[in-house]
């Protein structure tokens, strides 16, 4: 009886396994953050997701693969911002795809921060006080005050030659106005990054944008399928593409789908919570984007970082930079 349940429980194995070992990193000695990042691939779970998209953007750089970076406003709204405006710097982006709401506060923080705040307040008082929250991220509305003030001033000019624009033209002239450093539009606008956004009026520039045509010009209009040829055109122009996506919604879909024209995208790096269960685009791993053609079918040629972004997206830029 003993050993017929011994054998249950410990049934021994004939195999060797011939991968690295589990091990993470060594603290003694002098700390080296590119050796610590390094350890990842051999740390387990979600760090070696992270030492796989670190691997998998180099790939992308190596084989001069068209990378898109996708994104939503969050992204934006905390201090990924810097680290986003970073990649466009530092040529890990030849295509950003992005919200309303990204451009909405890009925008706003090239003149007026947000604050650090809470997860738990009263709601109500907040609104009461004219302080918006994002999380733990709060933002006075006196910044939106200011944003429609700035618009006014831009749309004329804006629409003065033409009165259909692209969301591309309306994020690389805002960009080319703006005078901050850590700008993503304005760092996409110096180097040439196209900024995409299907959805350019879900935010406060739609919303005004839908007043200054009330009130000012009714002719005016935003045309998006120029830019959808032009993003079809990006993908079939490139020899190989590359995905970076920050979580989902329409800037992921746009990258996956316009791949799609072109047999599909040849590397991708998803960084995401959302839940495969729900059957959400948000939540769909890469793997589900195999089935459609919208990524290749490769070796290793896809990962998914279930994370949040704001904790791992700065690991991931330092460990490709680190290499550079």
């Amino acid at each position: 009886m003993t050993e017929d349940t011994k054998e249950n429980v410990i049934p021994g194995s004939e195999t060797e396994l011939d991968s690295p070992d589990v091990r993470g990193y060594d603290f003694r000695g002098e700390f080296d953050v590119g050796e610590l990042l390094e350890s990842y691939a051999t740390t387990g779970f979600q760090a070696t997701a992270v030492a796989e998209a670190i691997d998998l953007i180099e790939q992308m750089r190596e084989a001069d693969a068209t990378i898109y970076l996708t994104l939503t406003s969050n992204i934006v709204s905390s201090g990924l911002r810097e680290v986003v405006a970073a990649m466009v710097r530092e040529g890990l982006v030849d295509v950003l795809i992005t919200t309303s709401g990204s451009i909405t506060e890009d925008i706003i923080k090239s003149e007026k921060p947000f604050k650090m705040g809470e997860w738990e307040v009263d709601e109500a008082e907040m609104r009461e006080s004219g302080i918006n929250r994002l999380g733990n991220i709060f933002v006075p509305s006196d910044r939106y005050v200011w944003l429609e003030s700035y618009l006014n001033d831009f749309f004329p000019d804006f629409f003065a030659e033409q009165k259909v624009r692209t969301p591309t033209a309306f994020s690389r002239e805002i960009g080319e106005r703006l005078d901050d450093p850590d700008s993503v539009l304005s760092q996409a606008a110096a180097n040439d990054v196209p900024v995409y956004c299907p959805a350019l009026v879900d935010a406060e520039v739609g919303n005004f944008l839908f007043y200054y045509r009330q009130n000012e010009e009714p002719e005016v209009g935003i045309e998006i399928l120029e830019d959808y040829d032009s993003l079809i055109d990006e993908g079939l122009l490139a020899e190989e593409t590359g995905l970076i996506v920050l979580g989902g919604g329409v800037p992921k879909h746009q990258a996956i789908m316009t791949n799609l024209f072109r047999g599909g995208a040849d590397y991708a790096v998803y960084v995401s919570t959302g839940m495969e269960g729900d059957g959400s685009l948000s939540g769909a791993p890469p793997k589900e984007a195999v089935s459609w053609g919208k990524i290749k079918d490769g070796d290793r040629n896809h990962t998914l970082v279930e994370a949040e972004a704001t904790l791992v997206l700065p690991l991931i830029v330092a460990g490709v930079l680190e290499d550079l």
